[in-house]
């Protein structure tokens, strides 16, 4: 048998960019948008991803019954080049969107991808489409003999745009990864590939209700505004936060904690009535070396002040709430061989550096192993007109290609 060499993968990876493009856009076709956001799940877009994938030695699904909507599974695909060793080197993506947003915002349906002046525009094609198609075009395109050192695994999974209870989390819980496994995860990236995420911030969500009573515009004496409430104590409990988590760190891009007032509900259908709910939300990405229990009570006893002050009854409650493992070391085998593959193939030396966005990477960081994010991308994610370029696809998939001969040949 003869060894595919590094070039005759690469040329094979250049050779897949029409259908890389024709994957892409049948993919992003089919909604994959969670219950909890109004979806029907991604099994429809894991059958058609599962077509992508012949040629592996091993399938696999694993469906989970989604925790809130048990009548929604939930499909985590494994799929397992055979190589020798007891290891395998895994490519993490997620096959979950967000919602698409403001329609009128979007130039082309976010469910009708469209090929412009070498962009994929469509829901969901940098984030993460560009990743699973990428993953599967490298995989394709490195053969593996029984004397290499690992096996080549994608894991493309579900829930990652909410809790990844069903996705990731349950990946590992169940025990599909090795403890000698190596894990890349490209869920964020720069527009020149030139950094790899090796931490994350703590992730901390929080929903606020304030209750008053309802009037009529023209009498708010006789109604307690819940709006004019809680706009109040949002403001206050921002400055208070900002006051109190007030470090930086020089690793993580942005450097500060964050804290940032987003979704809220509608209130009164008319203008001339005094609202008596309000309801808003919270996200935080708080610096590792914060107590997010600390930031928890806090605001909680920010929100009891305000009830006893005012009247109003306010309850608080924790959405989601994701503590960061520690940092991946960047002295180890596989944080070099990334490093190296994306110097060779896109001419750039990557820096380690830490995020705000909570990515599949640190589920496996919490269990104790070392993961890495990376891509290039424009950073469009949760954007109307969300793209992928085609020559990012092309390259990723020749850095993860570069990365899987680097791990999984046998040394000299």
């Amino acid at each position: 048998m003869t060894t595919m060499t590094l070039e005759d993968s690469l040329n094979r990876v250049e050779a897949c960019r029409d259908q890389m493009v024709e994957h892409m856009i049948d993919m992003i076709r089919v909604p994959a948008i969670g219950p909890l956001n109004g979806g029907d799940g991604e099994v429809q877009r894991a059958d058609l991803v599962q077509t992508f994938l012949q040629g592996f030695d091993v399938v696999q699904r694993m469906d989970v019954a989604d925790h809130h909507h048990p009548e929604v599974m939930r499909p985590n695909i494994l799929a397992v080049k055979k190589g020798g060793g007891d290891s395998t080197v895994w490519i993490v993506s997620h096959l979950d969107t967000v919602l698409p947003g403001d329609l009128s915002a979007w130039d082309s349906p976010p469910f009708e991808p469209e090929l412009r002046d070498g962009k994929i525009f469509g829901l969901g094609t940098e984030d993460n489409g560009q990743a699973v198609i990428a993953s599967i075009c490298a995989a394709h395109c490195v053969d593996l003999a029984p004397s290499s050192r690992r096996s080549i695994g994608l894991a493309i999974v579900a829930d990652e745009e909410t809790t990844s209870a069903m996705g990731i989390e349950h990946l590992i819980k169940s025990g599909a990864f090795g403890p000698q496994d190596v894990f890349i995860v490209p869920d964020w990236g720069m527009p020149d590939g030139s950094a790899i995420e090796v931490a994350e911030k703590h992730l901390v969500w929080l929903g606020i209700t304030v209750e008053g009573k309802q009037a009529h515009g023209s009498t708010p004496e006789k109604g307690m505004n819940a709006v004019r409430i809680g706009s109040r104590l949002m403001m206050d409990i921002l400055d208070a936060l900002e006051q109190r988590y007030p470090d930086q760190d020089p690793l993580f891009r942005p450097s500060a904690s964050t804290f940032e007032p987003t979704k809220r509900m509608a209130t009164v259908g008319n203008i001339n009535t005094i609202p008596g709910r309000d309801e808003f939300y919270l996200d935080i990405r708080l610096l590792p070396r914060y107590d997010p229990e600390d930031l928890v009570a806090f605001v909680r006893s920010q929100v009891q002040q305000r009830a006893e002050e005012t009247g109003a009854e306010i309850s608080m409650n924790v959405e989601q709430r994701t503590v960061s493992g520690r940092p991946s070391i960047t002295h180890g085998e596989a944080f070099k061989a990334l490093s190296e593959s994306v110097q060779e193939t896109l001419g750039v030396d990557p820096v380690a550096v830490g995020v705000g966005g909570g990515t599949c990477a640190n589920f496996f960081r919490l269990a104790g192993w070392d993961a890495y994010v990376w891509q290039k991308g424009d950073n469009v994610v949760h954007q109307p007109n969300e793209y992928c370029r085609v020559e990012n696809l092309i390259s990723d998939a020749k850095v993860f290609a570069t990365f899987f001969h680097k791990m999984t040949q046998p040394r000299d």
